[in-house]
């Protein structure tokens, strides 16, 4: 296959698979931490009326949502590119951070969460998944 092509279809495949990993964790999320009592969370109007009802304990699924997504989709990438294996690891996580910023302009979320998320579940996530996707050899 055409190194360029494998390196395109090496990132998108990164983003999806960081995608399914950080919607399968909201969507369990709920059953492990129920929302608020009287918490809307079915609809984006609904969620961003009762946002005030969380507390911290409701913002781990979210953090582990964008930290594990993040961390997948950027190993994916990293492992199937061809060349330039980091870049492409924390280009997925740049891509995953411009959605946290979207989300955190969209959502009122406590400042806290927003700086946690924002700091350390992107960038050093997409770090990571290329560091271990190179393995020993530091590919």
């Amino acid at each position: 296959m055409n190194p360029i092509l494998r390196n395109i279809l090496s990132f998108l495949a990164g983003l999806v698979g960081g995608s399914v990993v950080n919607m399968a964790l909201i969507n369990v999320s709920s059953s492990i931490i129920p929302p608020p009592e009287g918490a809307d969370v079915t609809t984006y109007e609904g969620l961003k009326a009762s946002m005030y009802l969380f507390g911290p304990e409701h913002f781990i699924f979210p953090f582990l949502a964008h930290a594990l997504g993040t961390l997948a989709g950027a190993f994916l990438a990293s492992k199937l590119v061809v060349s330039h294996k980091a870049a492409f690891g924390i280009g997925v996580s740049v891509f995953f951070l411009i959605g946290g910023i979207a989300n955190a302009v969209m959502l009122p979320a406590p400042n806290w969460f927003i700086t946690l998320d924002l700091v350390v579940a992107y960038l050093p996530m997409g770090w990571l998944g290329a560091r271990l996707a190179a393995g020993r050899a530091g590919n």
